[in-house]
């Protein structure tokens, strides 16, 4: 384990047909539509062959487009497949994989319908507890994790009102809240990047209706799964580069922590930025995940085994 610190055109190849719309700034990412295990997913490729693919895993309450500032960089690295995960973005709900456990099944069985071998999986926010089962119970599947900015600490740690959407009560007060009013305050608090026009309507579309308080069952799943993770913690094998922001106040830095002290083969990254960090310091955090996919994977390990 260690620490370091660091200061459209858009295709849609849908299973239906092609769809062509504009998204300017975006023409290196492809986005389509297919069915894994049954469910509607919409997915970003970069295409290609390459020795090394890199699964990208949507945060919340975002999209496959959270990873549009770093799409072209990354994409030198390997192939770049970005996924919304089921109930969130633009992909379909099924409500047995709200749950972490239950998700990173998922990945493993999205990884073997797609091709993707053996993946290094960057799963921000809602992707780390997904991507740190999915490496538990798939031991040798995943090349490495990239995660971060999601909750993991036990008892949980989390603050504003990604904690109010954890632990409330019920969800009725929420199911009578305006959706794009829940999901445009939560963007607001994005700082030194001003999302392009087309990419939050995205992001407030995908959670229009009812999509946004049934998303919410994932994260209120964390007082039970949690605990069940931090156990398997000390088992993953897997090489694991794990990146926050120093001033996230939704998932604070504890939660980073928290994973760095039980992850054998652990790195931490602390960028100065909040919460969307891979909005927020872009460059940053893109760097961060080519030079983890590029060898500093292998290092760890090494480090780790010694």
């Amino acid at each position: 384990m260690s620490v370091r610190n660091v200061g459209l055109q858009d295709v849609t190849d849908t299973e239906g047909g092609n769809e062509t719309t504009s998204m300017p700034g975006l023409e290196t990412m492809q986005i389509g539509f297919r069915t894994v295990d049954g469910v509607r997913i919409r997915y970003a490729d970069s295409g290609g062959r390459a020795e090394q693919s890199i699964l990208l895993t949507n945060p919340w309450p975002e999209s496959v487009y959270a990873f549009a500032p770093i799409w072209s960089g990354l994409a030198h690295y390997g192939r770049l497949y970005a996924v919304d995960l089921p109930g969130f973005g633009g992909s379909e709900r099924r409500a047995d994989l709200l749950s972490p456990r239950a998700m990173g099944e998922f990945l493993v069985r999205l990884i073997d319908e797609c091709g993707l071998g053996n993946p290094h999986v960057v799963g921000p926010d809602i992707g780390t507890s997904a991507a740190l089962f999915a490496a538990a119970d798939r031991p040798g599947l995943l090349s490495s994790v990239v995660v971060g900015s999601g909750g993991a600490a036990v008892p949980i740690q989390l603050g504003g009102a990604l904690e109010q959407w954890t632990l409330a009560g019920d969800l009725d007060r929420f199911r009578a809240m305006d959706p794009r009013a829940i999901v445009s305050a939560a963007l607001d608090t994005i700082e030194g990047h001003t999302l392009p026009a087309e990419i939050r309507e995205d992001y407030l579309r995908s959670y229009e209706g009812d999509r946004f308080v049934e998303s919410m069952r994932y994260v209120r799943s964390y007082p039970v799964e949690l605990p069940i993770l931090a156990q398997q913690l000390p088992e993953i094998d897997t090489p694991v580069q794990i990146i926050a922001g120093r001033r996230d106040r939704a998932v604070p830095l504890a939660n980073a922590e928290f994973l760095d002290a039980r992850l054998p083969t652990s790195t931490l990254v602390i960028i100065d930025a909040g919460h969307f960090v891979w909005e927020e310091a872009a460059g940053e955090y893109g760097s961060v995940i080519a030079d983890w996919v590029r060898g500093g994977y292998r290092a760890a390990a090494d480090r780790a085994h010694r």
